[in-house]
C-alpha cells in the first residue's frame, strides 16, 4: 500500500483477535498474515500488547480478497483495489472498472470451463456406451481449435 494513502478507520464495533477472525472466515491465522502482510487487509488495529484487532469489516473484506485470488485475480491487482479502496468515494470509479475487467476474465474463463466439463461429459457418456453394449462407440468428433487469447498486459 502506498505511503501517501490515508490511514483505514479505526476498527468499528466489537473488535477480536485474529483466533477468532479465523475462525469466523475458515482461514488459518498463517493465510490471514498472508493477506496482510500483503497488503490486502486494511486497518488492522493493534491492542495494548500488540496484538491485531479485527472487526466485521475484515470478516467481508477477506472473502473478497479470497474470491478475487480464487478467480484469477493477481496479487497485484488487488493491491491496487485495496489502495483504491482506502482512498475513498474518489475511486469508485476506477474500483468498478477494475472490477468489472476482471469479471470479463472470468466470465471467458467459465466459457472455457464448460466447454471443457461438456467433452468430459460426452467421454464419460463414451465410456458408458461402450461399456453397456460391449461395442466401441464412434469417436467422439474433436472441436476446431480456437486461436489463444490474447495475453494479458501486467498492471
Amino acid at each position: 500500500m502506498p505511503a501517501s494513502a490515508p490511514a483505514a478507520p479505526a476498527v468499528k464495533g466489537t473488535p477480536f483477535h485474529i483466533g477468532e477472525l479465523a475462525t469466523r472466515t475458515g482461514r488459518t491465522v498463517h493465510a490471514i498474515r498472508w493477506y496482510e502482510t500483503q497488503g490486502l487487509v486494511p486497518g488492522v488495529a493493534r491492542d495494548d500488547g500488540g496484538r491485531r484487532l479485527y472487526g466485521e469489516l475484515h470478516v467481508g473484506w477477506l472473502d473478497l480478497m479470497e474470491r478475487l485470488r480464487r478467480t484469477g485475480m493477481s496479487i497485484a491487482e488487488m493491491r491496487e483495489y485495496t489502495a483504491l479502496a482506502l482512498q475513498g468515494k474518489a475511486t469508485l470509479q476506477q474500483r468498478r472498472d477494475l472490477l468489472e475487467a476482471h469479471r470479463r476474465r472470468v466470465a471467458e474463463t467459465i466459457a472455457d470451463w464448460k466447454k471443457a466439463l461438456t467433452l468430459v461429459d460426452r467421454k464419460i457418456d463414451f465410456y458408458d456406451a461402450w461399456m453397456t453394449t460391449g461395442q466401441r462407440p464412434p469417436l467422439i468428433p474433436a472441436e476446431t481449435p480456437r486461436a489463444p487469447p490474447p495475453k494479458r498486459k501486467a498492471r
